[in-house]
């Protein structure tokens, strides 16, 4: 275990963890970009949708259809999130591998 100046232990696989990430460049811009294209295509979508309207006989569906695609946009959103952090997984071990 590490131990710093005030006498709190830090498992060495915090430790590794915290300066691989710290390090690594490539797997903090994965998980940076991650998260901004989640936000991003969230609320992108989110004004697309909100835009939306029905004239007619399908004023009675709008909301349901406007439902539909705010779900899509999400799981979109959601994949986009996942890959990122795929993507910041593997970084992370290839700079794991390189560092220690």
């Amino acid at each position: 275990m590490a131990q710093y100046r005030n006498g709190v232990h830090m498992p060495n696989w915090l430790a590794v963890f915290l300066t691989v990430l710290a390090l690594s460049k490539r797997t903090q811009w994965a998980i940076t970009l991650g998260i901004v294209f989640f936000i991003g295509i969230n609320l992108l979508g989110g004004y697309f949708v909100g835009n939306l309207s029905l004239e007619g006989q399908f004023v009675g569906i709008e909301n349901i259809i406007r439902d539909k695609l705010l779900k899509r946009y999400d799981k979109f959103a959601l994949v986009a999130l996942v890959s990122f952090w795929i993507v910041a997984y593997k970084c992370y071990q290839k700079d794991k591998k390189r560092f220690w």
